[in-house]
C-alpha cells in the first residue's frame, strides 16, 4: 500500500463503546507514520498487525492526555524489544519535559535516541521533508495550543513508455526523462523530448489530520483540494452549545470544512461517549458533504497507486 491510513483510536476525551482515544497509522511510500497516541495505542498497534519498529516519526497534536497518554507505554515497550532506531517526536513545548520526567523517576534510559521537534501550534510551517513528501502544521484551534498536521506527496517520476524507447539510450538520459526534463546535449540541442518517452507520473496525494478544533475558517485555504481530510466531529449539531463552549466541532462543522476546502474525502472521528451508535453522526455530516466515512477503528483508507 503505497498512500494508507489505518485508525487506531476514534474516541473522544473518554474510550468508550470499545472505541480508543485518538491514534492513527500512515503509511506512505513505505514510511510509517504513528499520528496522535492516546491511551492503549499499542495495544490497537498489536491488534492490527502495525509493524511497530517501522514507526520512525510520531506526531502529537497537543497536549491533553487523550492524545498523548499512550505514548510512554509505546516507549517502554519499544525499549524491551531492543529498539536501536533513532525515533523522532514532532510536538508543542512540553512533551519533552513529561517525557523526559517518566524517564527520571523511573530510573529508566532507552535503547534508542529520542529526537525532539518542537513546533509552535500557531504558526503554519514545515516540520518534516525528505524526496517525497513534507509535513506542515495545521494552527487550529483549542483550549490548548493545537495543532494538526498536512501530509503531502512531492510530484513523483514520470514514467518511461517502455513501447517507445529506442535502442541504444543511456541511462542517465533516461534517469533524466524520469525527472520530467527533455535530454539535451553539451550546446543546447535536443536529444529526446520528454513527452516522446514518458507516460504522466503516479498522482501525489496529500492527507490532512485536523485534530481537535473549533470551526476554524483560516485553514480552508491550507486545506484546499486536499485529497482526504481527517476532521474532529465530537457532537451532533444539537450539542452546538456544548461544542463552542470546549472548542471543538460538529458533524456539520466538519462537513462544511470538507465542502469549502474542496476535499475528496471527509472522515469525521473524536466521538464523544454520549454517543453509542454512530450511523446518525455520520448521516448528518452526509448531508452536507455525502462523501464522508467514519474513521473508526481498524478501518483503513487506501489511495489508490
Amino acid at each position: 500500500m503505497s498512500f494508507a491510513l489505518t485508525i487506531l483510536g476514534s474516541s473522544g476525551a473518554l474510550p468508550a463503546f470499545g472505541r480508543f482515544p485518538s491514534s492513527q497509522y500512515l503509511t506512505i511510500q513505505n514510511r510509517h507514520f504513528l499520528v496522535d497516541c492516546g491511551e492503549g495505542a499499542q495495544m490497537q498497534l498489536l491488534k492490527y498487525q502495525v509493524p511497530v519498529h517501522k514507526i520512525n516519526h510520531i506526531f502529537i497534536s497537543h497536549l491533553h492526555g487523550d492524545h498523548y497518554l499512550g505514548l510512554m507505554g509505546l516507549l517502554f515497550s519499544m525499549h524491551l524489544q531492543r529498539r536501536v532506531n533513532d525515533l523522532h517526536l514532532y510536538s508543542s513545548a512540553g512533551l519533552d519535559e513529561i517525557l523526559l520526567l517518566h524517564l527520571k523517576y523511573s530510573r529508566s534510559t532507552l535503547n534508542f535516541n529520542i529526537r525532539f521537534h518542537l513546533f509552535d501550534p500557531q504558526q503554519q510551517v514545515v516540520i518534516f521533508e525528505d524526496e517525497a513528501l513534507t509535513v506542515e502544521t495545521i494552527p487550529l484551534l483549542h483550549k490548548l495550543p493545537c495543532a494538526g498536521f498536512l501530509f503531502r506527496e512531492k510530484q513523483k517520476p514520470f514514467k518511461l513508455d517502455k513501447q517507445k524507447l529506442l535502442p541504444g539510450m543511456k541511462l542517465q538520459h533516461l534517469a533524466l526523462l524520469k525527472t520530467g526534463a527533455d535530454v539535451l546535449d553539451e550546446h543546447g540541442n535536443l536529444i529526446y523530448r520528454n513527452a516522446d518517452f514518458t507516460l504522466p507520473p503516479v498522482p501525489s496525494y496529500s492527507y490532512a489530520y485536523c485534530s481537535d478544533t473549533a470551526w476554524n475558517e483560516k485553514m480552508i485555504g491550507q486545506l484546499k483540494n486536499i485529497d482526504l481530510l481527517y476532521h474532529e466531529a465530537t457532537f451532533m449539531e444539537e450539542e452546538r452549545d456544548k461544542a463552542i463552549e470546549t472548542r471543538h466541532s460538529t458533524t456539520l462543522d466538519a462537513a462544511r470544512m470538507a465542502l469549502q476546502a474542496n476535499a475528496g474525502k471527509l472522515l469525521i472521528g473524536h466521538f464523544s461517549a454520549r454517543y453509542r451508535e454512530l450511523e446518525p453522526v455520520l448521516a448528518e455530516a452526509r448531508t452536507v458533504f455525502a462523501n464522508t466515512e467514519l474513521a473508526i477503528e481498524g478501518n483503513t483508507f487506501e489511495l489508490p497507486a
